[in-house]
């Protein structure tokens, strides 16, 4: 029992994953994790509302005067070109506001 007793001794008092965004961070991936994380909630919500208001992608893009390919990289998580004038324009034909936030 010493040794198993040592080997516990000598363990650090932080085991990994205690701080997660710490080990992103030292990983050198948190900026795109959290920028993936952020478009994958974008889309849910998109998709979210679409659902519930019958809308397909062809509907919102003719909204928007885009074309479907358009929806479907605005609808992509993998796709991060989005940009704010065509999240804008998603959330007015939507009739929804666009809210950002820095925390």
């Amino acid at each position: 029992m010493k040794s198993v007793n040592k080997l516990n001794k000598n363990k650090k008092t932080n085991p990994i994953g205690s701080n997660f965004i710490e080990y992103l961070a030292e990983e050198g991936i948190l900026e795109e994790c959290l920028a993936l994380s952020s478009k994958e909630l974008i889309v849910y919500q998109l998709r979210n509302i679409m659902k519930e208001e019958a809308i397909t992608k062809q509907e919102l893009a003719n909204r928007m005067h885009t074309n479907r390919a358009a929806i479907n990289r605005l609808l992509d998580e993998n796709n991060q070109s989005v940009t704010l004038d065509t999240l804008e324009k998603a959330a007015k034909f939507l009739n929804k506001k666009l809210i950002i936030k820095f925390v």
